[in-house]
């Protein structure tokens, strides 16, 4: 379980993290984290953790022709999905904690929900406050605590019950950066007048077998749960998630989502 535990996912599971986890869950973050750091036309922008490309994308529109967008991940199986999007992106295989590029190289430095995964994030924060030029803005979301997603935490105690502790371990990644003190002191790291907002956003799929495709064989499990380990994990999850289940079978409960913003001081 080390990789599904650092969101390291298969070639397959990215397909499906593009298909279905973006607009379940990440689509409706990119113009706040956007705002946040203060992007504009014409600015150049790098996008740690880029994944298959939602956030890098949404950036590229917002700087337009005349300015740069570069997405980076660790994960060639989300950089190929990203690059099949055909936005005039720069996608770049490489690690948060060493990034590839000159001190002062960009205006912006975004994330969306992977720095939870960095193998060293206070590493990560000091290279991206390194390759910002002095005032510019950094943004960095992560999700907010699993208590606070109620949908998440009855399907972590299933995982728990149904795969074992190291599924529901898993799953509970995501959510390690979850208090308003810990994002603010991994930014901290090296920027100062770190602010940290608290933003609500929802988690809808259009079934719960949905749902449940997405989590499993769109994220880190992939790999790691069988067909029939994974038939049995929904016939359970039909019984002990139907709250989350309304009268027409969407799924739809609430995924809140902390952003820190920053900036690099300036020179006196």
């Amino acid at each position: 379980m080390a990789d599904a535990a650092r969101g390291q996912v298969v070639g397959s599971a990215a397909e499906v993290y593009e298909s279905f986890f973006v607009p379940a869950l990440f689509a409706q973050w990119p113009d706040t984290i956007l705002h946040a750091a203060g992007v504009r036309a014409g600015v150049s922008v790098l996008d740690v953790g880029c994944g298959t490309g939602v956030l890098a994308r949404a950036a590229q529109r917002r700087v337009g022709k005349s300015g740069r967008v570069v997405g980076l991940d660790p994960n060639p199986g989300m950089l190929a999905v990203a690059r099949r999007s055909g936005a005039p992106v720069e996608w770049v295989e490489g690690m948060a904690e060493a990034l590839p590029f000159a001190d002062g190289a960009f205006s912006a430095v975004v994330s969306q929900f992977a720095a939870m995964f960095f193998t060293d994030p206070r590493g990560a924060i000091r290279e991206a406050y390194r390759v910002l030029e002095p005032g510019g803005g950094l943004a960095v979301a992560t999700w907010a605590s699993i208590e606070q997603s109620p949908g998440y935490a009855a399907m972590l105690e299933l995982l728990r019950r149904e795969v074992g502790r190291a599924a529901a371990e898993a799953l509970l990644a995501p959510f390690t950066i979850g208090t308003v003190d810990e994002l603010r002191d991994l930014i901290g790291t090296a920027f100062e007048d770190v602010e940290v907002t608290r933003h609500e956003g929802r988690a809808r799929f259009p079934s719960l077998d949905s749902w449940l495709h997405t989590d499993i064989r769109g994220w880190t499990l992939a790999e790691e749960i069988d067909d029939d380990a994974y038939e049995n994990l929904l016939a359970a999850a039909r019984v002990d998630l139907r709250a989350f289940v309304g009268p027409e079978g969407r799924v739809d409960f609430a995924a809140p989502a902390l952003v820190a913003t920053a900036r690099r001081a300036t020179p006196p």
